[in-house]
């Protein structure tokens, strides 16, 4: 009895794990992506080309359970269109300046898979490895470089630093939204269809055709909606019509006290040669 209540007790006693999980959760454009991983430290240890040797050495991309990542939508890797799901991720280290990041379906292992199976590989990128000029001792997973249509999966530990590039699918999904809610929009859908097809560099003249609708449809526009206005004008190459947006703009924004707005209305008429 007093042995069973001494091991109970001791089973209470929580410690830190050595390689501490973490929960990476970042949308890009409109694709919710998803990392799941333990991060290890180097704690004084050679990492690659020692602990983690080269030559095809195939690593788990962390420590403990598989290191996963889940996409909402389908995703394009490497020049491989990868679906919508959860995928391990496991890197083959060929050399200490390139690396083999593959993307697997079996996310079910603990470490690399006893049997590997070429079929579970849902896409390969091959990535140069860049030696950094300082010690980062906990591995790290991140989203960076975010545009509206990619970002990059970077791993960085020890001195090496990997960029995996990835597309998502936001323009096709914002143009379908854009097709469906013009069936019978509101003048929020024609703004806000405007002021992307400006922002993504697509047909201006388009964009100003809907801010114009979308303008048509209010009595009193405000000061933002005025300043995208003049954007879209300015180019889709009216300048006249940039200039009278802007200085609608300005005007309401002063009324309003919006001092930022104030600011870019009175930088464009400048540009624009009207101040």
């Amino acid at each position: 009895m007093v042995f069973a209540l001494a091991f109970s007790v001791s089973a209470q006693v929580e410690t830190p794990q050595p390689s501490p999980f973490s929960k990476i959760e970042q949308k890009v454009g409109l694709t919710d992506i998803t990392i799941e991983y333990s991060r290890p430290s180097v704690k004084g240890r050679k990492i690659f080309g020692g602990l983690e040797p080269y030559d095809g050495n195939v690593w788990r991309t962390g420590a403990n359970k598989n290191t996963t990542i889940e996409f909402s939508d389908d995703v394009v890797i490497a020049g491989t269109k990868v679906k919508a799901g959860k995928y391990a991720i496991f890197t083959k280290l060929n050399s200490a300046t390139q690396w083999d990041v593959m993307f697997y379906t079996d996310t079910e292992n603990w470490g690399t898979p006893r049997n590997w199976d070429d079929s579970k590989v849902a896409a390969t990128a091959k990535v140069d490895v860049m030696e950094i000029p300082f010690n980062v001792e906990t591995m790290a997973i991140d989203i960076n470089s975010i545009t509206n249509g990619g970002a990059h999966l970077e791993i960085i530990w020890e001195k090496s630093y990997a960029a995996v590039p990835f597309t998502v699918p936001t323009d096709a999904k914002v143009q379908a939204s854009i097709d469906k809610a013009l069936n019978g929009p509101a003048m929020g859908d024609y703004y806000n269809a405007a002021v992307y097809y400006v922002s993504e560099g697509k047909d201006p003249k388009q964009a100003k055709m809907w801010i114009d609708k979308a303008m048509s449809m209010t009595d009193t526009p405000r000061f933002w909606h005025l300043r995208q206005k003049s954007l879209i004008y300015a180019a889709a190459g009216d300048k006249a019509g940039a200039i009278e947006a802007a200085k609608a703009s300005l005007a309401d924004a002063e009324k309003s006290g919006n001092a930022g707005y104030v600011k870019m209305n009175k930088d464009s008429l400048k540009e624009w040669g009207a101040m």
